[in-house]
């Protein structure tokens, strides 16, 4: 299979594959999460300022007191690199046309220096979390292989993706099939791992919020 054989499988039957587990995954995940439904809290309700489900996925988005001082590269990294995600995945035009190749949706691109600029620094906060990982002893020790298998999955389209845009190591239809084929691995391993938790966060933070401001107890 010379170079071009290979981009055109992954463009076709491999992203076609992709697709399916990652649509069936993420379908069966929900069903599960949701099926298992809740018991009716039947104490009275209680008020308390700012107790509410809308307010605790604003609360949960931003560092607890004196969390930012203490551990700024989680949180200044994490924003960092989650930011320049969405930026490139949903900024970037090629990934704007796929999409409304697959689904009919589109809208306006970014400039591409842009783009270019917000992959380097994503790539950049995501190495300076990664170390900041595996030199504490603490969070190295709670760091479990998904961690870093989830770290991996991520990193690669973006390094592979702005590789190819640039030119970079290999001539550039190799360089492009392999930033689709980690795609489609980052795809099938979604809904799998703790990236599930890109459908499941401001859900799980507004379903506790709710349920915490009946009680009466902002968190």
């Amino acid at each position: 299979m010379n170079d071009l054989q290979f981009l055109t499988w992954v463009r076709g039957p491999g992203l076609d594959i992709a697709v399916g587990i990652f649509v069936l995954g993420v379908l069966w995940r929900l069903f599960e999460i949701y099926s298992l439904g809740r018991k009716p809290d039947l104490a009275a309700p209680r008020h308390a300022d700012g107790a509410s489900g809308l307010h605790t996925v604003f609360r949960r988005s931003l560092p607890p007191h004196g969390m930012l001082k203490r551990s700024p590269v989680s949180y200044i990294g994490g924003y960092i690199f989650h930011i320049g995600l969405a930026i490139v995945v949903f900024g970037f035009a090629p990934h704007i046309l796929l999409v409304k190749n697959l689904t009919g949706v589109s809208w306006p691109g970014l400039p591409s220096q842009f783009v270019d600029l917000a992959a380097v620094v994503t790539m950049a906060a995501m190495v300076v979390v990664l170390f900041d990982r595996f030199n504490k002893p603490v969070k190295r020790f709670l760091s479990t292989f998904e961690d870093w298998f989830t770290w991996a999955v991520t990193f690669l389209p973006v390094l592979t993706g702005w590789m190819a845009v640039q030119h970079l190591l290999l001539p550039y239809t190799l360089m492009l099939a392999l930033h689709i084929l980690s795609v489609e691995i980052l795809l099938v391993v979604l809904p799998f791992t703790k990236l599930f938790h890109v459908f499941t966060l401001f859900g799980s933070r507004w379903f506790n919020g709710k349920a915490n401001a009946h009680k009466g107890v902002p968190v």
